[in-house]
């Protein structure tokens, strides 16, 4: 039970436990794989590896490398695990200009998607009658990712129909 959830809890955005489960989760998403990445961020590969799996006493990439990786890649994964430490979530901040009717129905969809993520997670784990500590985290994760996404979602709308200096009655 708990390992067909966890299969369906690896979404784009889930929410890792460690600094280095969220470098390899970047890692494996990159398009062309380690050497493309570390060509991204101008190091040789063998440097590169150290760096990303801190061997041979390396210090860990910098949250700049991370950063500029997850650009290329369009996930989350490192501010969804600083927020995870402090028991937080992380919403990403909305550009005016690029929202439309067509991103908030987007964003309507995603969030809506991961409500219904949440609500299949709790069923799976109701069918022997008992929701077990595994089942409670996937349930805690897929819950945060759905509120991170609705809230999202919120602050787009409250952006787009804003009323506008002047064109309030």
């Amino acid at each position: 039970m708990a390992k067909a959830l966890r299969e369906q809890q690896k979404m784009k955005n889930q929410v890792l436990k460690t600094r280095r489960e969220v470098v390899s989760a970047i890692i494996c998403t990159f398009e062309g794989g380690r050497e493309c990445a570390a060509a991204r961020i101008g190091l040789p590969l063998k440097k590169f590896d150290n760096h990303a799996y801190e061997n041979n006493n390396c210090r860990p990439l910098t949250d700049a490398q991370i950063f500029q990786l997850e650009q290329v890649t369009g996930t989350q994964h490192l501010p969804n695990y600083v927020a995870a430490m402090y028991g937080g979530m992380f919403v990403p901040v909305i550009h005016p200009e690029n929202l439309d009717t067509v991103e908030m129905y987007t964003r309507a969809m995603q969030s809506s998607a991961k409500q219904g993520t949440v609500d299949q997670i709790i069923a799976q784990a109701l069918d022997d009658g008992v929701i077990t500590d595994v089942e409670a985290e996937l349930i805690q994760n897929a819950h945060t990712l759905h509120m991170a996404a609705r809230t999202a979602e919120v602050y787009a709308a409250i952006d787009l129909y804003r009323a506008k200096s002047g064109k309030a009655k």
